[in-house]
């Protein structure tokens, strides 16, 4: 018996889980608009708020022209224009799932 197909969210997570992506590249990979990637991307980070063992990460976008960095942002769509030098030379930021480190544990 064949195994039952992927729902587009489950084939974003698993896109997501192998490497980081931005929301046009997983458009053109599930062959939907990027705005539609987008809202099931809301859905996957607030369903992976509960996961014990994965948790969701965005790279921040940054521009082009001067180097600013969009930190603590949570929106999922890429800025329009940098608010320190206006340029619209924003890099979209990339998703990706990752898993998540246990409590109390550090590295070194």
């Amino acid at each position: 018996m064949n195994p039952a197909p992927l729902t587009t969210r489950q084939h974003l997570m698993d896109l997501l889980t192998r490497h980081a992506c931005t929301a046009r590249d997983l458009a053109s990979h599930v062959h939907l608009a990027e705005r539609l990637v987008e809202d099931h991307m809301a859905h996957i980070m607030r369903s992976l708020e509960r996961s014990t063992s994965q948790q969701f990460v965005m790279e921040e976008p940054e521009c082009q022209g001067c180097g600013f960095a969009f930190r603590n942002r949570t929106r999922l769509k890429r800025p329009s224009r940098c608010p320190r030098c206006r340029s619209e030379a924003v890099s979209s930021p990339r998703f990706s799932i990752v898993a998540k480190q246990p409590k109390g544990k550090k590295g070194g």
